[in-house]
């Protein structure tokens, strides 16, 4: 069985167990990512095509690595002008092998990455500083009476 999925702007055909490289997807090497744009699934005339995407479709894949593609030159001369200009861009990618194509609104076997929300311990950081600054100081004024005092004598 295969898919037709769409990330980064373009559309891929992809079969279980494919490894390609697409615009960048946010995860780190070992994390699995879903992709839920399934535009076409199945084999030969028992084909879905989707309207635009096909319902209760998903394609999940592990990120096997980020990187970046090679650099290309974009260079513009201006003749008799003694005008030029050179600009380098490295596009980032990433290469994934697919684990699964679903179909029916199926479950993936292997959870996805879960996106960083608030962590408790931010929770607990944001609330130490609010008592912190909640809490009235303590005056410095006796530290310097104290302190010329001593110099004092």
């Amino acid at each position: 069985m295969f898919a037709v999925i769409k990330t980064g702007g373009k559309q891929y055909r992809v079969a279980a167990n494919d490894l390609l490289k697409v615009e960048k997807v946010s995860g780190a090497a070992g994390d699995i990512v879903e992709f839920a744009e399934v535009l076409m699934v199945g084999e030969g005339a028992s084909a879905t095509i989707g309207v635009p995407v096909v319902e209760g479709a998903m394609v999940t894949a592990e990120v096997v690595e980020q990187g970046r593609a090679r650099k290309v030159i974009a260079f513009k001369k201006r003749r008799r002008q003694n005008s030029k200009r050179t600009r380098g861009h490295r596009q980032e990618l990433t290469t994934i092998r697919i684990s699964e194509i679903l179909t029916g609104g199926a479950k993936p076997s292997k959870k996805a990455a879960a996106k960083p929300a608030a962590k408790k311990d931010d929770a607990v950081k944001a609330e130490a500083v609010e008592a912190t600054e909640a809490a009235p100081k303590a005056k410095a004024a006796p530290k310097k009476a104290a302190a010329k005092a001593a110099s004092a004598e």
